[in-house]
């Protein structure tokens, strides 16, 4: 790995300059062991643990339901239905449809039907496991849909079909001089999050609740758990510390955890842990919806599109869930880098009786994303171009060809020069010229290159969730405590916030101390998502700290003399032109003239507007942009691949933390691509999901890193008026990960150059979905020595000398 000079250790005691590769605030706790995640909280005296007995089948009415064996089991204390839940037995985030427990009918394989709360987590995992019987629950069966694609055939949706269209999409395809159609399909990804979903609630004096859960949105888990108690909501007060990850699979789902914990606390007013083991936690919650596609498009010779037609079925599941936000964004994504000047797009939200899929990283906007660079793909190999050159014919302008589908006009695009940059220092052009020439001599390995560019709105893209509070506190000491509605799920969110506070009074990073979210402390916060969660908090608490430093520098103007419009806060003093004295002084003064040393701060994003019923708007404050050229190696005799190379040049403003930011970078970009060639996930025709545990899904591994790994931050400032004109890096770059996705179809495209079409490679490209794209190219079984019949024998030999080297651990 390469990384840039940019992750330079600091030490930490450097000052909090904005700017400033500081460590994670909590990456010594991580190395040591000692951070507290929700599970290793203390348990309190008197604790019971729960498990969830779940359905067996995807789609069935409930005949019977005898628990008597259940509350037979050892260590059995209580076992609870949806008829013991007071209040609303919901915890769907949008639409009512999604039942905490089962009541009359389950609708997907592992949808929870009971709670049991038993003394130790094991023997309530035993006692839940019965529900596998026929003498505990008698099930009919109804017909289940299971695909996408078949609900798609069916009409049958969780919500109503999004519809975009521009112009005359349908005129200018029949009309163009060339014309490309396909199909094209990608697969779900599980989050798989290293903490498991878990929620531990503790009752509290005067029938409050107290709920510590692994969640992206303790004020959702709030409000759940207020609704299903029937209690208003100050009776509930949710915590979260920080998580082991989250990539959106606790922004929702960490709910039905939250409220039966909360439930049996309740009912047996004693503190109940409810943490499911890694193969439950596969087959209750949801996924990244996988998607079905079809598309057409119409293009001149340059391959620049003049019309494009684009439906993206995806699967939502048997709820609501969140696939409406989802399907949106996706909506609003398919452009990515491109202008389409006359396109329609239809985005589906397609119920099956499957896990209700929801957020994960890139919320959809991955989803919409890909198919337009497949489609990009396809027109090059059908023109017989380099497919870097038909994407940059196809780039937004400034000022002209500006305008995405949805009616927002691309004001800070530097995708030209982006790409200039990682072309110069990818070595794009050579390298392309030197497989060509190793594919010509390697009847068994092919050699891949793929260049993919990325734009990606930030906000939330329902407008009223871009708002955030924060409390910061200045003690007498002169340390700071900083309390924010955002949430650490490894990012370093609180890293970030705690550099910004500590900038705005001049002080080093060790003075500065984030709290454990708590809805007590600030309410209605939105979830931690959509790469908002710097943006967001980060202004809520500088906005906050700026209250407190505006009364202090008064206070310093009344003493030392000057304006208070010229105090300087910087190296732990505080400073005019007729003095200065150190910042703990100073807040000592503050405290016994009775000078406010506390304060909230609030931000809402300005400019974001949408309207759900025409689909236009201006639902982004901002783009954050990026670009990646991967190189791969394929044996085409077993469909393995390497990822050999990758440069990733991505924007992120003006970075607050360059070490953090890279490190997100890299993360997302490995992420991407464990979803495009590794993880599948796979249901059998009775629904079941077969790939619950790390035994049979496929995560990529430290040695899935490319040996050549070049990570650098683009110079940029953001052009909106952001923290320290910083932007998000959460989720964009993710979608750099699509470049390894075509990398490899063009070393199956090398393979077999005669082809008549580009490559039908579906997404995750495994060594089975290699093969047979092998196979539909070459029409029938692929032959690489029949298919290479010119090349030497010499030649053949180092293929297979290679095909040793490449299929080993190297």
């Amino acid at each position: 790995m390469n990384p840039s000079t940019e992750t330079a250790p600091a030490s930490h005691e450097q000052e909090a300059a904005i700017g400033a590769p500081l460590p994670h605030e909590s990456a010594e706790l991580h190395v040591s062991g000692e951070a507290c995640y929700t599970d290793d909280l203390p348990e309190l005296a008197g604790t019971l643990h729960a498990a969830l007995g779940l359905s067996r089948h995807a789609h069935a009415r409930i005949v019977s339901l005898d628990l008597r064996a259940v509350r037979e089991a050892p260590g059995v204390v209580a076992v609870l239905t949806a008829a013991d839940i007071p209040g609303e037995n919901n915890c769907g985030p949008v639409v009512h449809d999604d039942p905490i427990l089962a009541i009359d009918t389950v609708q997907y394989l592992g949808q929870p039907i009971f709670a049991v709360v038993a003394r130790t987590h094991e023997l309530a995992r035993r006692a839940a496991a019965l529900a596998k019987s026929d003498d505990v629950v008698r099930y009919a069966e109804l017909e289940a849909v299971l695909t996408a694609a078949a609900a798609r055939d069916r009409k049958s949706y969780v919500l109503p079909p999004l519809h975009l269209e521009r112009g005359a999409p349908a005129r200018n395809i029949a009309a163009a001089p060339y014309r490309l159609a396909g199909e094209f399909e990608v697969g779900g990804q599980e989050q798989f999050y290293l903490e498991s979903q878990v929620a531990y609630a503790v009752p509290k004096e005067g029938g409050s609740m107290l709920v510590y859960s692994s969640t992206q949105h303790p004020s959702e888990m709030q409000q759940v758990v207020a609704h299903m108690l029937d209690w208003p909501a100050n009776h509930v007060t949710c915590e979260c510390r920080r998580m082991g990850g989250g990539f959106g699979g606790k922004e929702s789902q960490s709910a039905v955890f939250a409220c039966l914990a909360a439930l049996a606390a309740h009912k047996l007013q004693r503190p109940v842990k409810l943490r499911p083991d890694r193969d439950d936690d596969f087959m209750i919650t949801g996924k990244r919806h996988d998607a079905v596609y079809r598309y057409e498009a119409g293009f001149d010779d340059e391959g620049r599109i003049l019309g494009a037609r684009i439906e993206i079925a995806l699967r939502a599941g048997y709820s609501a869930d969140l696939s409406g936000a989802v399907a949106t964004r996706a909506l609003c994504h398919v452009d990515n880098a491109y202008f389409l000047p006359d396109v329609e797009i239809i985005a589906l939200s397609c119920k099956t009786n499957t896990q209700s899929n929801t957020a994960f990283r890139g919320f959809g906007g991955p989803q919409g994303a890909l198919v337009t660079e497949v489609m990009m793909d396809g027109i090059a190999r059908t023109l017989g171009r380099d497919p870097l050159d038909v994407r940059m014919a196809n780039y937004y302008g400034i000022g002209e060809r500006d305008v995405t589908p949805y009616g927002q006009r691309v004001e800070d695009n530097i995708l030209a020069p982006l790409t200039a940059q990682l072309l110069a220092s990818s070595d794009y052009h050579a390298r392309r010229r030197a497989l060509a020439q190793f594919n010509a001599t390697s009847p068994v390995l092919k050699r891949g290159l793929a260049f993919t560019p990325v734009k990606f709105g930030i906000s939330f893209n329902v407008p009223f969730l871009n708002q955030a509070g924060a409390l910061v506190h200045v003690y007498r000491d002169g340390s700071v405590l900083v309390n924010h509605g955002g949430t650490e799920m490894g990012q370093g969110l609180n890293t970030k916030v705690a550099q910004v506070v500590a900038n705005e009074f001049g002080l080093p990073l060790t003075q500065v101390r984030v709290t454990a979210t708590d809805t007590s402390k600030v309410a209605n916060t939105s979830a931690t998502a959509a790469s908002t969660g710097s943006d967001l908090n980060g202004k809520a608490a500088q906005a906050a700290a700026r209250k407190i430093r505006d009364r202090l520098a008064e206070l310093v103007a009344r003493t030392l003399g000057g304006n208070a419009g010229d105090v300087r806060f910087e190296h732990c003093t505080v400073s005019t032109v007729d003095g200065a004295m150190p910042f703990t002084q100073l807040v000592n003064a503050a405290y016994l003239a009775r000078v406010q040393l506390w304060s909230d701060g609030f931000y809402a994003t300005p400019k974001v507007h949408w309207n759900a019923q025409t689909l236009r708007g201006h639902p982004f404050y901002y783009f954050a942009y990026g670009a990646a050229v991967s190189e791969v190696v394929v044996d085409t005799l077993t469909g393995e691949y390497k990822l050999v190379r990758a440069d990733l040049l991505h924007d992120v403003g003006q970075s607050i933390n360059p070490a953090i930011d890279l490190g997100q970078i890299e993360g997302g970009f490995i992420q991407g691509m464990g979803w495009l060639t590794t993880e599948e996930l796979w249901w059998d025709r009775d629904g079941r999901l077969m790939t619950h545990a790390p035994s049979t899904y496929k995560i990529p591994a430290v040695s899935d890193t490319p040996a050549c790994f070049n990570v650098q931050i683009y110079r940029n400032e953001n052009v909106e008026p952001t923290v320290y004109l910083s932007k998000a890096v959460g989720e964009p770059p993710l979608l750099l990960s699509f470049s390894v996705f075509l990398a490899i179809a063009d070393a199956i495209a090398a393979a077999v150059p005669d082809a008549p079409a580009p490559p039908a490679l579906r997404a995750p490209a495994t060594p089975e979905a290699v093969l047979d794209a092998l196979d539909a190219l070459a029409g029938g079984a692929y032959d690489p020595i029949a298919t290479n019949a010119a090349l030497s024998t010499d030649s053949t030999t180092n293929g297979v000398r290679e095909h040793v080297s490449v299929s080993g651990t190297d």
